[in-house]
């Protein structure tokens, strides 16, 4: 069996949905001929790329070599199609395409943008990890991308892709049930968290990684929950069977409450990604201001980040303070 571009799409389709059945509705097949298509791959590569139990398909260390491979083969014949289309017909309007981390701040983004250019066919990807949007902002498929990154642990920016730092430093807090013992204090000590499940999303770019060094660092080793899902995430953490990681701006679920974490153990560095030439220098620089504005909003709006920005001196402060 020689590999094509759909049976690269085809084990994409099956880690990105965790589930065989889902991945098959995903792409208008059958369980069954994804299931014999899946079978017929591994016997022309070798070894099993998935291991099937009751919580869904995980790939196997063959399958994440596999994946990593081909998932910037699917970005280039993406952006391959997309290119030839236009040169073919050529391209019709205005087009803006974002590319984002999962953030409050996007909505806001989005309706500054609709404002400021209405006759401009917007579209938004949101992807969890960063690493991802800047390939697909590499290959041409965005024109800018909303990222973040961890101190320590740099993200793979390709040739040619540029950053401009929105916040050099925001705090990651922790999102717990409010009826956690620890619930009613202003800032959390991670040792008042020691004998918690941490609830992570292991799709994310180096989240655990990142947890595991600060846990280290404080001589803790609590047990971490692999949770994509976002709303079962919630509700484990409400129920108090977890705690999770946060972003400052986030609003809390109902029946848990987000705090700042005592010494800022865990940052993140936010940008906005683009390449050289491919928007003119004032639109971007006006897609920098919306999503600023649209940052800061959120932040004046958030009494328990205001305090921590109050206490920290942050540079955001002032904008804050004018809102």
């Amino acid at each position: 069996m020689e590999l094509e571009v759909r049976h690269l799409r085809a084990l994409c389709a099956i880690a990105d949905t965790g589930s065989v059945r889902k991945a098959a509705l995903q792409l208008g097949m059958t369980q069954p001929s994804l299931t014999t298509q899946l079978r017929r791959i591994e016997t022309s590569l070798g070894g099993m790329l998935f291991t099937r139990g009751q919580t869904g398909s995980r790939p196997t260390p063959l399958g994440h070599s596999v994946l990593s491979r081909a998932r910037p083969i699917i970005a280039e014949m993406a952006a391959l199609v997309s290119a030839a289309r236009d040169a073919a017909g050529g391209v019709g309007g205005l087009r803006l395409r974002i590319g984002s981390i999962g953030s409050r701040a996007v909505t806001g983004w989005l309706r500054r943008i609709h404002q400021r250019l209405p006759d401009t066919d917007t579209t938004i990807h949101i992807d969890v990890s960063s690493n991802t949007l800047l390939q697909l902002l590499a290959t041409n498929q965005l024109d800018v991308a909303f990222v973040q990154e961890t101190p320590g642990l740099p993200l793979a920016v390709p040739p040619g892709v540029e950053r401009r730092v929105l916040i050099a430093c925001e705090p990651r807090f922790v999102c717990l049930s409010d009826r956690h013992r620890a619930a009613g204090r202003p800032a959390v000590r991670l040792r008042e968290l020691a004998h918690d499940a941490w609830i992570v999303d292991p799709t994310a770019d180096d989240e655990v990684t990142a947890l595991r060094r600060v846990f280290t660092a404080a001589g803790l080793d609590p047990r971490l929950v692999h949770v994509r899902d976002a709303t079962t995430a919630a509700e484990l953490v409400a129920s108090g069977e977890a705690v999770r990681p946060a972003q400052p701006t986030a609003a809390p679920a109902p029946g848990t409450v987000i705090r700042p974490l005592h010494g800022d153990p865990l940052t993140a560095q936010l940008s906005l990604a683009s390449r050289p030439g491919s928007l003119p220098l004032p639109q971007l620089d006006a897609l920098f201001a919306d999503l600023m504005a649209s940052y800061v909003d959120l932040a004046a709006a958030d009494t328990t980040y205001r305090a921590w920005l109050d206490r920290s001196g942050s540079p955001l402060l002032p904008s804050v303070g004018s809102h």
